[in-house]
């Protein structure tokens, strides 16, 4: 197996002999390289790739107005390397798949882990609230954040770990004439797609937006893979895969059994699209 390093922008790219489909991996909103993941999927048999696509230097220190054309020229890489070509992000960077499958036709299957059918605004501390995303020099439509709902939870977590889901049903809630240009068209997006959602994230609420999605493309006589678990959270673990350290700052609900049980009903579906 060669281990390549990429850069501009800063990442890697695990490349088994044979491979024919590249992966592109997005972590979530810690910005980093999901080297662990990209070797578990190059143990079998796929050439991953992980950028950090936020935080590196002439990068977005925050997760907030990032250039989509940002994923371009990896994913114009693996395009041109192999036979099929997947993205697989999570959290955040599920967001960022799913936009990607609307703009790149080429990319034969997204897969969404702990996902959301909204773009949102930047993670930043910064107001007016920006949208995390550009798409040719313009903000994507998002959904802001409900700054006193994300107050409250924090006073109302006693010194726990705060959980934001509510937070983030009442941001739907509280800007709902936003919601229908914010939700991504998840019907543009050609190839396959598999959303895994644990029934106890903490974080946000990821079933209902994997169900807002199925529902979304089925409209448009798509199909649409589903895996849940009612105990697992929002840390999803694949089979192979050390599990990621708690958050220090929020609660991601469910618990290392469950997470792993998710992770090990989601493996076949997301085999299947590899």
């Amino acid at each position: 197996m060669r281990e390549i390093a990429l850069t501009d922008p800063e990442g890697v790219l695990l490349e088994p002999e044979g491979a024919s489909t590249g992966v592109l991996v997005l972590s979530g909103s810690s910005g980093r390289i999901e080297t662990d993941r990209c070797r578990m999927l190059a143990s079998h048999g796929v050439a991953a790739a992980s950028i950090r696509y936020f935080g590196a230097p002439g990068q977005p220190g925050e997760a907030r107005l990032i250039p989509l054309e940002t994923f371009d020229e990896v994913l114009a890489d693996l395009h041109s390397r192999y036979q099929r070509l997947v993205v697989l992000g999570t959290s955040w960077g599920a967001q960022a798949a799913l936009l990607l499958g609307t703009l790149h036709p080429e990319i034969d299957a997204v897969v969404g882990i702990s996902p959301t059918y909204v773009s949102w605004a930047g993670l930043s501390q910064e107001r007016p609230q920006r949208s995390s995303w550009t798409l040719r020099g313009e903000q994507v439509p998002f959904v802001p954040f409900d700054d006193e709902a994300i107050e409250d939870a924090v006073e109302e977590s006693r010194g726990e770990l705060p959980s934001f889901c509510e937070a983030y049903l009442s941001a739907l809630e509280k800007y709902a004439d936003r919601v229908p240009a914010a939700t991504v068209p998840v019907e543009r997006i050609a190839g396959d797609v598999v959303l895994v959602a644990g029934g106890d994230d903490a974080l946000w609420p990821s079933v209902l937006s994997a169900e807002a999605v199925r529902r979304r493309r089925t409209a448009h006589d798509l199909e649409t893979i589903v895996v849940t678990h009612p105990d697992a959270g929002h840390r999803v673990v694949l089979p192979g895969e050390p599990v990621l350290p708690l958050s220090p700052r929020l609660a991601w609900g469910g618990s290392e059994a469950a997470d792993r049980e998710l992770g090990l009903r989601a493996w076949p579906e997301i085999a299947a699209v590899l």
